[in-house]
């Protein structure tokens, strides 16, 4: 085995976050890192088992799925957990009434809730939809509530596109806190009841699983909170400054998930 690969003993189950680890997103449904599609593969015929963890909030997880799988991914529904399913399960649960600031293509996973008469506010990665306009209209119904409720699907500073860095939701969360003087709540990565729901699909404890991801606090520290260990990946919006983190220390830095994975695979 290789020097220092401790990390990878005892492994029954993988979580991976998608963009930055297995491609990178674009304007023109973005690229595959290399070796990643095959990573996943490799990892399937192991026997171990997998569960994408994403923050993704621009579609629905079908059409994501389908878009993975395009570009050679063997990935369905069931082994993807992300933020809108969790949110919807919360506001059927508390009775909340969400007004919408997400993108497009997420709306159809809110089918089932009610919209009418919001008492709260639910934000997603909206892009192009983060308009001044937009943003006003939900201050506005955040600050007119006693009690205002902020749910963020996630709270990333910024990703990475095939065309630079973007803004992520992270950055209006931070505004319409402080705004209206409220603390949103995070539903996604690095919320501790995000990665349970993961490790519960997934069917393995904390102990037994990697988390593998390009965001320092939100893939890397999030998962160890969990108990679990984690890599961060030198793909998507990783950059050189991560590795001197004040915080966060992840159990190793891999080049990208194929190497990742030769190393897990060696241990088993």
């Amino acid at each position: 085995a290789m020097a220092g690969s401790g990390w990878a003993r005892a492994v029954r189950g993988l979580l991976l976050d998608v963009s930055g680890v297995l491609y990178d997103s674009g304007a023109d449904g973005g690229v595959p890192i290399a070796g990643s599609a095959e990573a996943v593969r490799r990892i399937k015929a192991s026997g171990l088992k997998l569960q994408l963890c994403t923050n993704e909030t621009q579609a629905t997880r079908e059409s994501f799925v389908r878009k993975l799988r395009a570009m050679g991914f063997d990935i369905s529904v069931a082994e993807v957990t992300a933020p809108a399913p969790a949110a919807c399960r919360l506001l059927k649960e508390r009775g909340l009434r969400p007004h919408l600031l997400v993108h497009d293509g997420l709306v159809p996973e809110f089918a089932e809730v009610d919209t009418t008469n919001p008492n709260c506010v639910v934000l997603g990665d909206a892009a192009e939809n983060f308009t001044y306009g937009n943003l006003n209209e939900a201050f506005r119904l955040l600050i007119g509530m006693e009690k205002p409720v902020l749910i963020s699907l996630g709270k990333g500073r910024y990703y990475k596109e095939t065309d630079g860095l973007k803004l992520d939701v992270g950055a209006y969360m931070k505004a319409l806190e402080y705004a209206c003087d409220v603390q949103a709540e995070v539903v996604g990565k690095p919320a501790k009841r995000f990665f349970e729901s993961a490790l519960a699909e997934l069917g393995v404890p904390p102990e037994q699983a990697i988390m593998i991801g390009d965001d320092i606090v939100n893939d890397v520290g999030g998962a160890q909170q969990c108990g679990m260990r984690a890599l961060q990946v030198r793909t998507g919006k990783y950059r050189p400054s991560d590795e001197n983190h004040p915080e966060v220390k992840p159990d190793a830095y891999v080049n990208n998930l194929a190497e990742a994975v030769d190393i897990i695979l060696q241990q088993l």
